[in-house]
């Protein structure tokens, strides 16, 4: 399964950092920085209306290098000038060719909050997020254990991040519940076969509590889209490469808005 795959490489990953920069080290120096952020992230999902999370990424698995030309930073300029309230960025590099370069002048370069969109598997990489400027971290039932996501919140939430945790089925929704997730996305790309249903997250919607920040992850393209997450009270939806090759952003956000 690909997300084994990505979660392997991920592990291996982390353990070369730590050889070059241990945890005690990194943990120090994130917890220097100022935990009183009030979480700008989940602020800017609570709107009157679906809030909009706009994706930076170079490539993905299922598609390959989807920009050669990569202008990461005129992309999120873009983004916030086209109403988006926040911004994910890929930082894996191996199968989403990623950087934490990207993210740091990215969060330099808008005054929106950014997400790390990595795959999550050591405390170390919430730290990590900490230090290079993310204002949340995405956390994957999949890949985290009930146990573990309630430590990794934790984490997180002492450093003034928030955190997605991102859910596919019924019973990792109610993992994410119990952990106490403040932000439950629910990923409507089954990321062990990368087949897309919309349908997912209006299902699964039912099941979290309306004090929780609900948003609805990949495959939505459309405004028919947004009106039926909309009136599922979804509060924020994450779209990705569609919107990025888009040359108007801003005509495509008022669309997809039914504006």
């Amino acid at each position: 399964m690909i997300l084994d795959e990505i979660a392997a490489k991920t592990r291996v990953r982390v353990a070369e950092l730590k050889e070059k920069r241990p945890l005690a080290e990194v943990k120090a120096q994130a917890e220097t920085l100022d935990p009183n952020t009030g979480f700008p992230f989940e602020k800017a999902l609570r709107t009157d209306d679906i809030a909009f999370i706009c994706e930076v990424k170079k490539a993905s698995p299922s598609k390959g290098i989807i920009a050669e030309d990569f202008p990461y930073l005129e992309i999120a300029k873009d983004y916030e000038a086209a109403g988006a309230s926040a911004i994910s960025v890929l930082t894996e590099p191996y199968y989403f060719k990623g950087s934490d370069k990207y993210l740091t002048e990215i969060a330099n370069a808008v005054s929106i909050p950014v997400l790390r969109k990595d795959f999550t598997v050591d405390a170390y990489q919430i730290y990590e997020a900490k230090i290079i400027g993310a204002s949340a971290v995405l956390l994957i039932c999949a890949l985290l254990d009930t146990d573990t996501l309630t430590e990794y919140l934790n984490i997180a939430h002492s450093l003034g991040l928030s955190a997605i945790v991102e859910a596919h089925t019924e019973q990792e929704v109610q993992s994410a519940v119990k952990s106490g997730a403040r932000i439950i996305g629910v990923n409507n790309r089954n990321l062990k076969t990368f087949d897309v249903d919309i349908t997912t997250s209006a299902r699964l919607r039912k099941l979290v509590p309306e004090s929780t920040i609900f948003i609805s992850e990949s495959g939505i393209k459309t405004a028919a889209d947004i009106a039926v997450l909309r009136k599922n009270k979804t509060n924020a939806v994450l779209i990705g490469e569609t919107f990025m090759r888009s040359s108007d952003k801003k005509k495509m956000l008022a669309e997809l808005r039914g504006n």
